[in-house]
């Protein structure tokens, strides 16, 4: 015997919500239909059941919210149902509230604690005491649906978010390469000085804009939970040189050395890594004293993990510091930097997907140094697992 009690037409324009289910199971016609009555309300469909089985039957078919369980049935009592539906992924999470005729018995009240109840009730019971503890669980329940409905918006939004910048990035991008190019022949190849410089700056803030495009973009993905790690064999000192070779076709030979002291092969993703190499070494130019050596020191001794440090002259004030990672707030202003005030803060997303850590100190005395360890073997995180303070990262699945 089962049958489902549907809830009470909804007013017209009212939004749509998904229904919230109890199950009520008992042997007792009467009972089901005292139950029923108790529990007649527009936000609750009521399923019922005269058995077990017909219990799990309707289980499978419907996320339930509460269930409302006889003790004492013929075949499979209260309990055995109980324990069956506490041993299903589906149904391990539903409440359960025992019903009883039995005089009260501390053992059997046990039992039913044990076989998962949230309570016991004993008939004749009030129906005023039961309408009171269910709407505890249909609030829950209204709660975990208005979460559900919160999430599956921001997901949108993200997914709306990163299309966005996927668009931008490459419209604009296009242009972008235009006035580059053209700037470049200016500065090379027109005779008159004054056009050739401006050539050049043209040139330097059309390079400036694809750096604040492509951090954009980085951010989107980071944030949008759209970057995952492809661990492979990387050889880290590999990277560091192709990233320093780019970087010296830029600002000349003679200002990033590089120093290796032991293994420096580890399991990683080679590009995201390549990415933290490149915002290290850019921070230490743009920030670093003017014409200073930047040194780059991989240090591969250790068995489990490799350290990278990059190291320039200058000091970060100390009212920086704590912020040093926090996207938006590099503490300079923007036209300083030359970009977003993104690239520390992505590169230490990146490390933190790779189970690593970045640390950053300075002084007069030694300059800056930013300190990447990274375990030899990627431990994969999602991104924003770990606190990140004035960032708010979103936490995805």
């Amino acid at each position: 015997m089962e049958h489902i009690r549907q809830p009470l037409r909804q007013p017209l324009l009212q939004p749509l919500r998904p229904p919230i289910y109890v199950l009520i199971v008992d042997d007792v016609r009467n009972n089901i239909t005292a139950l029923e009555a108790s529990l007649a309300r527009p936000d609750i469909s009521v399923l019922a059941a005269g058995s077990g089985p017909a219990a799990l039957e309707l289980l499978l078919k419907h996320e339930v919210a509460l269930a409302i369980l006889d003790v004492n049935m013929p075949g499979m009592d209260g309990f055995e149902l109980a324990e069956l539906m506490r041993g299903s992924r589906r149904t391990a999470h539903v409440p359960i509230i025992f019903l009883t005729a039995t005089a009260q018995d501390s053992g059997r009240t046990f039992r039913g604690y044990e076989a998962g109840a949230v309570d016991f009730l004993y008939k004749p019971y009030d129906s005023r005491i039961l309408n009171s503890k269910v709407d505890v669980f249909i609030q829950i329940e209204k709660q975990k649906q208005q979460l559900a409905t919160q999430l599956a918006t921001v997901q949108q939004l993200l997914d709306a978010n990163e299309m966005l910048m996927a668009v931008l990035g490459h419209d604009l991008r296009t242009p972008l390469s235009a006035v580059i190019a053209s700037a470049e022949y200016l500065a090379r190849f027109v005779p008159d000085e004054n056009v050739a410089n401006i050539g050049t700056r043209i040139k330097s803030s059309g390079t400036r804009m694809v750096r604040m495009v492509d951090q954009l973009l980085n951010l989107a993905r980071l944030r949008g939970g759209r970057v995952t790690l492809q661990p492979r064999a990387v050889e880290l000192m590999t990277l560091a040189k192709n990233i320093i070779e780019e970087y010296e076709a830029r600002v000349g030979r003679g200002r990033i050395f590089i120093f290796r002291d032991g293994d420096t092969l580890l399991q990683g993703d080679g590009d995201l890594l390549s990415q933290v190499f490149s915002n290290l070494i850019g921070n230490a130019l743009t920030h670093g004293r003017d014409g200073s050596a930047i040194q780059v020191r991989l240090h591969g001794d250790a068995a489990d993990d490799v350290l990278i440090s990059v190291q320039n002259a200058g000091e970060i004030p100390a009212d920086v510091l704590p912020t040093i990672f926090v996207p938006y707030r590099s503490g300079r202003p923007q036209q300083e930097t030359g970009g977003l005030g993104l690239g520390l803060y992505i590169t230490r997303e990146i490390v933190q997907m790779h189970g690593g850590r970045v640390e950053v100190r300075s002084d007069a005395q030694s300059g800056t140094v930013f300190e990447v360890t990274l375990p030899r073997e990627a431990v994969a995180r999602r991104m924003g697992d770990d606190a990140n303070e004035g960032a708010q990262p979103f936490r995805l699945g």
